[in-house]
This record gives C-alpha cells, structure tokens and sequence, in this order.
C-alpha cells in the first residue's frame, strides 16, 4: 500500500501572512489529528514572502481521500479568496517508502 505524498506551493500577499496565520494553523492542527494523517505542514519561503509550502504525508489513498472531505478543508478552501491566497499548485506522489539521507 503506497503512501501519499503532497507537495506543493501557495501564495498569498505577503502583507497578508499574519491575517491568514489563524486560518493556517486551524487548517494544519485539524489535518494533523486526522486518522492517516502522517505529517502536514506551511512553511514561508525564507527568500520570497507570502510563498507558502505544503508538505503533506498520508497513509494511503483512502486516508486522503477522507481528508479531501472534511468540513475543515472545505472552510479552508471558502477562506482563499478572503485571505488573498492564489497560485496553488501541488502534487501527489505515491511513495512505498523512505530512507534517511
């Protein structure tokens, strides 16, 4: 069974991050108790502003699958506009493991 890797950017103003730091953080914190949830995380690029990456790990497909819809994705969806959040491109990867570099 393959894990699911997400990988990804957004962006949104850079003078907008703390306005949008509440809405991040419940995001992050819901996906994280969520069964299957492996890692999630946004991090700022530390040389340009408002790029937001994403890193997500899943258990498998199903896990994600039930991630794409909870009723805290949806919220955090419906708050982009609002939050001035655009640009979004990530990838899914199936990965069947990993290794220490």
């Amino acid at each position: 069974m393959a894990q699911q890797l997400i990988i990804g950017t957004f962006r949104l103003p850079a003078q907008g991050l703390n306005a949008a730091r509440d809405a991040m953080q419940a995001m992050v914190a819901a996906s994280r108790a969520e069964d299957g949830c492996l890692m999630y995380a946004y991090a700022e690029d530390v040389l340009q502003p408002g790029l937001i990456r994403v890193t997500e790990l899943w258990r498998d497909q199903a896990a994600l699958d039930r991630h794409f819809a909870t009723p805290h994705l949806a919220q955090w969806r419906a708050s982009w506009a609002a939050l001035g959040i655009g640009e979004r491109a990530l990838t899914a990867y199936a990965v069947s493991g990993a290794q220490p570099t």
